[in-house]
């Protein structure tokens, strides 16, 4: 049958944690007062607020309140699907204004266009919103590589840690699980995959990362579809 999609993680995969944890993360933070102000009454941001108010059991809570509560969640890396679609408009604009690039492994950049040529399907698979892999990709080092994907999929997909994630997934995309590859390179992700059925693989790019029983890789070099 034969591998015909690869699905991969983005943090500690495709672009190194330290760019998000480093660089996004912080951005974010420090823009998120401002931008809640400015675009409180777009109906997207509007939501998210509302959202934000429901999760955190705050009905009351005053937009300086919503803030701190999502500056909170970003400082927990919690992965709330309103904080990762205002994080997701967030980097719009620092990347529209090229405060930064999307920091992407060499390997990968160079293994997605070889996928590409082999007419293997590329999807990502990350907590971040759909629109901040796009943008990721979009404004990578390697320049615009979104062309290169089939989809992307978020939190809206399901949690990483669950199985019914995965299986959505296959459900999507109408490929038989042993179709799919899922390359991460955090265990539980991968054994929630390897419970839907599909094929996968953990990337091991530090020395000192936990490993599990699955075929280890330690760049996309390795990686080679026949």
């Amino acid at each position: 049958m034969g591998i015909r999609a690869i699905v991969v993680d983005t943090a500690g995969t495709t672009t190194d944690l330290n760019f998000i944890q480093d660089v996004l993360f912080p951005y974010s933070v420090k823009a998120l007062p401002d931008f809640l102000e400015q675009n409180q009454h777009n109906v997207l941001v509007e939501n998210c607020i509302c959202d934000t108010k429901d999760i955190a059991l705050e009905p009351e809570a005053d937009l300086a309140r919503v803030t701190e509560i999502l500056q909170q969640w970003v400082n927990e890396d919690r992965k709330a699907t309103p904080l990762k679609t205002l994080q997701g408009l967030i980097w719009k604009q620092g990347y529209a204004h090229g405060e930064f690039k999307g920091h992407i492994f060499p390997d990968f950049i160079e293994a997605v266009k070889r996928f590409s040529a082999q007419n293997l399907r590329i999807y990502s698979f990350s907590s971040g919103s759909v629109d901040a892999q796009k943008l990721l990709f979009g404004h990578s080092d390697g320049g615009d590589l979104t062309e290169m994907f089939n989809g992307h999929f978020d939190t809206r997909t399901g949690n990483k840690l669950d199985k019914q994630a995965y299986c959505n997934i296959l459900n999507t995309i109408s490929l038989s699980p042993k179709q799919v590859l899922f390359v991460s390179d955090v265990i539980e992700e991968l054994k929630a995959a390897d419970a839907a059925g599909m094929m996968t693989c953990q990337m091991v790019r530090d020395s000192k990362q936990r490993t599990g029983e699955f075929r280890k890789i330690s760049s996309f070099d390795e990686l080679l579809i026949e």
